[in-house]
């Protein structure tokens, strides 16, 4: 029995933050049956990365993750008919999960009371940029305004430059792990004997600024001190931060007393031990030359090392150390290898491919097996016809229509 076995979810997201929240469910089990609008499908299906950078609606490496193991439905929301097979739908559903702007769902005739009176065991859970209510609701917004308005991006970068923002997509997946982790939660709730459903509101911004990276420890800071955080000066800081290696970058922490005397050891300048200059960092910024002697040392060390063998060799000096990892790496990592985090999966339009697998191991509940994501509308004919009572004549004249 898969975890989240007997799970049915309607899913009407797009983009990222709706569908890696779908995922979550889907890949430990539930069944997630996603909605598409006709002709063109998630607007994911037309980002890239593509094989040969050659666009198709059904080779979106960001669609292909996002969407694993999940069923697809092509249907138009804003016809009367789409709205009342969606009505249907949600009848059945465990759990509706959508993304639209705030109001956009009783625009379509899907409001959550409407929901709720037809099936009132229901778990909505709405994703948006602000939240369904207060003085940011309609604004737009996207990955990089969410991660400066309630990120740490005031902290990210040197002084003298401009805040930076982390590669990708990290807000929005994010978001999307915490709306799965609300689902689950109040799903929980009803299956404990709760007779109602509820509307879960899940703003992007609202997750960044709760978010557990160094947004926590600034908010607290603030509380007690009134510090806003500032980015780090520029300078030279041994020990710290990333440096080129042989054939790449590592990242090595040689802070604190006793770990810098380590990697002085390490990068063969024993002769610096002891020495009150270099008792810890805050000192060693007051000898500007001789921290710069001591990082030409580091350099000329890193220079004959590839980044992990250098790595290895600073844990050996039990420091903390790792390599900076191209994409190729992490494909190719022993660990991640050894414990399955990768899945293969095969398409009809890309063949098989390597995909990020499960993100936790759960000891006596197997997960599923990998599905590949569907394409586009492939299971329309299964659902209506199966699941709702429609001919296939029926079919024929909705997809005629615009419907589906």
């Amino acid at each position: 029995m898969h975890a989240l076995a007997g799970v049915r979810v309607l899913d009407l997201t797009h983009y990222i933050a709706g569908p890696y929240c779908t995922k979550l469910l889907a890949d430990f089990g539930a069944d997630v049956l996603k909605i598409e609008r006709p002709p063109a499908g998630d607007p994911a299906r037309r980002l890239g990365p593509f094989p040969n950078d050659t666009p198709h609606l059904e080779t979106s490496a960001l669609f292909l993750h996002l969407n694993t193991n999940k069923r697809s439905l092509t249907l138009n929301l804003k016809t009367e008919e789409g709205r009342r097979i969606a009505l249907r739908l949600a009848e059945r559903a465990d759990v509706l999960v959508e993304n639209f702007r705030p109001g956009t769902l009783a625009r379509l005739g899907l409001d959550v009371k409407e929901l709720h009176a037809r099936n009132p065991r229901l778990i909505i859970t709405s994703i948006s940029n602000f939240g369904q209510t207060g003085p940011y609701r309609d604004l737009k917004a996207s990955e990089i305004t969410l991660y400066a308005m309630g990120g740490p991006m005031n902290v990210t970068g040197h002084r003298d430059h401009e805040p930076l923002k982390l590669g990708g997509n990290v807000v929005q997946y994010h978001a999307g792990a915490v709306a799965a982790f609300a689902t689950l939660l109040a799903l929980y709730a009803v299956e404990m004997g709760r007779p109602y459903g509820e509307h879960l509101d899940v703003s992007i911004y609202e997750t960044q600024a709760g978010f557990r990276d160094r947004r926590t420890v600034y908010l607290t800071a603030h509380a007690y001190t009134g510090d806003i955080g500032r980015r780090p000066e520029a300078g030279v800081r041994p020990g710290v931060g990333v440096r080129p290696a042989k054939d790449g970058y590592v990242n090595i922490f040689a802070g604190g007393p006793d770990r810098f005397a380590r990697f002085l050891r390490m990068i063969g300048r024993e002769d610096l031990i002891g020495d009150e200059r270099t008792r810890n960092l805050l000192l060693l910024n007051q000898h500007p030359e001789l921290a710069q002697e001591i990082e030409r040392s580091y350099l000329d060390w890193l220079m004959v090392h590839p980044k992990r063998e250098a790595a290895a060799i600073a844990q050996q000096h039990r420091l903390l150390a790792a390599p900076v990892n191209e994409i190729r790496d992490v494909v190719e990592d022993p660990a991640f290898n050894e414990r399955g985090a990768f899945e293969v999966i095969d398409h009809p339009y890309t063949g098989p491919l390597k995909y990020p697998g499960r993100p936790f191991i759960m000891s006596a509940t197997p997960r599923p097996p990998a599905r590949r994501a569907p394409l586009l509308g492939e299971h329309t004919v299964q659902v209506l016809c199966e699941e709702l009572g429609y001919r296939r004549e029926d079919v024929a004249r909705l997809r005629a229509q615009g419907v589906v």
